[in-house]
This record gives structure tokens, sequence and C-alpha cells, in this order.
């Protein structure tokens, strides 16, 4: 079956071991001073072993695999104690691995092992993007108060200046690219922070993309590595949510940077969840 599955550039490995902990599958492996994907059973393919690695080695692929199966990889979890098997369900709590989650917690209770209770906070599975939390309502008197006049306001406009912006539809041939400034923004960053368009959209090309949700990350790659040789690009934004998966944005972008053989000035913005620049 084709599925997602992580994938390891050898040459970027430089078997610091970095990432293994953040695997409590047991997928990855230290084999030859590198890290090694063992088993495609093992490997769920949501990867919170890529924010993990240093060197930006780990991405995901898809491709033929062995279906993923939780209950062989709860037989090598248990074997991690408490803490590993903890680690693991919150992973797949967080990821919305619903069934998966079921199958580890049906496990546990089988094999007599004691389920840990999760606390309804995000914990460091590295995976905080996908949980559900109220970012609660701002104190409107207050907005009111700081907010522009409405003639002020009446006067905004879009900034944007290209379309399509969907990183997947845009054409690498379209003449706005030429000498372009560009943005390069995960997709949840326009609506969490509010001044979007006038902070960073202006005089910009916009391209847009969802790291985490997006299929077939190597083909951006090589999408952005071809806009980056031909087009002769002034500058690089990148704007993504302080999110670990969004981090594959920077990734993506430094990846196609280094196959294009381009050095070009690139500045990095990161938005809370609750809309503020970090």
């Amino acid at each position: 079956m084709k599925r997602k599955i992580i994938k390891i550039n050898e040459e970027k490995c430089t078997g610091c071991g970095v990432c293994i902990p953040d695997c409590p599958e047991g997928a990855l492996q230290l084999i030859d001073g590198k890290a090694r994907l063992v088993s495609d059973l093992f490997c769920d393919g949501l990867g919170a072993c890529i924010k993990a690695c240093p060197t930006g080695a780990m991405t995901t692929e898809e491709r033929e695999a062995e279906p993923y199966d939780e209950y062989k990889v709860m037989e090598n979890v248990v074997k991690g104690g408490k803490n590993v098997i903890k680690a693991h369900l919150v992973h797949l709590k967080d990821h919305g691995q619903d069934e998966f989650f079921n199958q580890a917690v049906d496990y546990l209770k089988k094999n007599s092992f004691e389920v840990p209770v999760l606390e309804a906070k995000p914990l460091a599975c590295g995976c905080p993007g996908s949980f559900q939390m109220s970012l609660g309502q701002k104190d409107l008197s207050q907005v009111k108060k700081q907010s522009p006049q409405p003639a002020q306001a009446a006067n905004l406009q879009s900034e944007l200046n290209n379309w399509p912006i969907q990183l997947k539809l845009l054409n690498p041939n379209a003449p706005y690219l030429k000498n372009a400034d560009l943005l390069i923004a995960a997709d949840c960053t326009a609506f969490a922070y509010p001044n979007f368009h006038q902070k960073f959209l202006k005089n910009k090309v916009l391209i847009m993309l969802c790291p985490k949700l997006d299929s077939d990350l190597n083909v951006y790659v090589d999408k952005l590595a071809g806009i980056f040789e031909t087009q002769e690009i002034n500058s690089v934004t990148i704007v993504h949510m302080e999110v670990p998966c969004c981090g594959g944005v920077e990734m993506i972008i430094k990846e196609a940077l280094n196959q294009s053989g381009k050095n070009i000035i690139m500045k990095d913005y990161t938005v809370s969840l609750t809309g503020e620049l970090i």
C-alpha cells in the first residue's frame, strides 16, 4: 500500500541520535553511524522526528510500504516503560489518530499494563500543532480603544499581487516571479496574524503551503529549487506558526536553495497561536 513514511538523507545525517527519543514506536535506530528506518511496520509517517533533526536529514515521502501495525508497535513501546508508553499515546492523540490510539489502549489493557492518564495540555511529543485548545476572547473594550477609526479601517485593502498562491498550483515560469521578493508562508499564518497583508505581503509574491497536510513535499522542494535557479529571486521571507510541524516550511526552502546552488537573502518570522510575532 502507498502511505507516508519517513525518509532519511544519509548524506545529511550525522548519526547524532537526537531523533531517536522522538520515535517511541522504535522505527529508528542508529546503525553504522547513521539513523536508519528499521521497519515500515513501526513508522506511522507522522514525522515527530523531523523537527528534532538538527541537519534537516528527515523528511516524509509517499511510497509503497507495509501497513503500519499498532499492535506490533506496542510490543516495542512497552519495553521502554511508562514514560515511553505515555509519549506514544500523546503522539497518537495529538495527531488525531484515534483508531491507533484505541488499539494502543486495547493492547495495554489486554496485556495488563497500566493505561497512563493524559493531561489536558500539549506535551513534549513534538506535535502540539494538532492539540485542541481555546485561545479565548480578547477584552473587546480594549480592542475598541486601540482599533483604528472607521474611516481608516475602510481604507485597508488587499496587498495580494499574484494568483494562484498555493505552491501546488503555482507555475514556476509565471512572469511575476522574475526578480521577485517572495513571501513563503504556512497556510495558517494569514489567519493567525491580524496584520498579515500590511506587515508581510506588500510588494511581495505570495506562496503558501502546509508542511504537515500537503503530500509529496519533495515535489515542493523541486519546484522551489527550479524557481530559485531560473527566476533570479531577490529575497525570501518565511512566515510560519510556532508549532513544531510548521518548521517544515524552513526545511523545504533550505533544501530547495541547496539544490539550486543559490544564496538568497532570507528572513524568518514565527507567529504564535495567539497571533503575535515571536
